[in-house]
């Protein structure tokens, strides 16, 4: 199944983010992060406020990924330095495990190679160890270790990966 990936521009498309966003993090992160966590970064992150700022602001860019008629999931970047940042990369429980994840990372070079960006990096949660795994299967590798205050007596502990990108027969 092939994925289509739509540039969100739209006032129900960023509510359909937002939506997707706290049925994911309130399904996945529960073993990774308290509640009043997720929450709190949902608000702060990830609440129909909040991605209209990035997206208005910020210089985000947004893409629902839709497998037929469903959005299964979204991604989030930005061009920072010569480099994709990958912000925000999130599938709905039932559709992963497919290959959605590899036709996004396919997407998100392709995003790369247009813009002549030379790699892609994020930041994932030190202890979400199956997204690490996932992130190196797709040739992502750490590069160091960051905590940052985000507020509300929170932190985000993470890994931040980086992966080289391909320009026609180089790697820049």
């Amino acid at each position: 199944m092939k994925l289509m990936f739509t540039h969100v521009n739209t006032a129900e498309e960023t509510a359909e983010i937002a939506r997707l966003a706290a049925e994911i993090w309130h399904e996945y992160y529960v073993s990774i992060i308290s509640v009043d966590q997720i929450n709190y970064m949902i608000g702060k992150f990830q609440s129909v406020q909040a991605v209209t700022d990035q997206i208005h602001l910020q210089g985000y860019e947004y893409y629902l990924i839709h497998d037929h008629d469903s959005a299964v999931g979204y991604v989030s970047a930005r061009k920072e330095e010569g480099k994709l940042f990958l912000s925000k990369f999130y599938i709905v429980k039932e559709y992963r495990g497919r290959g959605y994840a590899s036709q996004a990372m396919e997407f998100l070079e392709q995003l790369c190679q247009e813009r002549n960006l030379s790699h892609i990096w994020l930041t994932v949660n030190r202890h979400n160890s199956s997204s690490i795994a996932v992130y190196e299967k797709k040739g992502f590798r750490t590069v160091r270790e960051q905590v940052s205050d985000i507020g509300n007596g929170f932190v985000m502990d993470d890994c931040v990966m980086e992966k080289e990108i391909l320009i026609g027969a180089e790697t820049i």
